[in-house]
């Protein structure tokens, strides 16, 4: 939350509609839309569909191949880079894996363990035990 001019809390999200962020991860490009549920968004590079990233998305840059690799598995995992709820003030961004390493390691947790990918690739510590 933030402060308004008199000290009054005032929701992040709830006065604007802010775009989100797509992503064509085979083009290695980002674009903020709208959201509409009525309109598939699509690459003006490829014309493939767009994926919706979330609202705190920050894509790595283009020539990054190692970045959109691991963007491409948070992604295909069904999981946003989304850390607020929908008016702003519920929590901060939550954590999703930025390297190749980081990646490898929730793999190997979520193997070990039996959990989904996406529970793994969620949790800032891959160490700590499920629960």
């Amino acid at each position: 939350m933030t402060a308004a001019r008199y000290g009054a809390p005032v929701c992040y999200y709830a006065m604007t509609h802010y775009k989100l962020h797509y992503a064509c991860v085979p083009c290695r490009v980002s674009f903020k839309r709208h959201a509409d549920p009525l309109r598939q968004h699509l690459c003006p590079n490829c014309a493939g569909p767009l994926v919706c990233a979330g609202h705190d998305f920050a894509p790595p840059p283009r020539r990054d191949l190692r970045g959109w690799s691991v963007v491409a598995a948070v992604l295909g995992e069904g999981l946003r880079y989304e850390g607020r709820s929908a008016c702003g003030c519920g929590k901060e961004p939550g954590y999703r894996p930025r390297t190749r390493a980081e990646l490898r390691q929730r793999r190997i947790v979520a193997a070990r363990y039996g959990l989904p990918l996406s529970e793994t690739l969620s949790r800032p510590d891959h160490l700590t035990p499920p629960g």
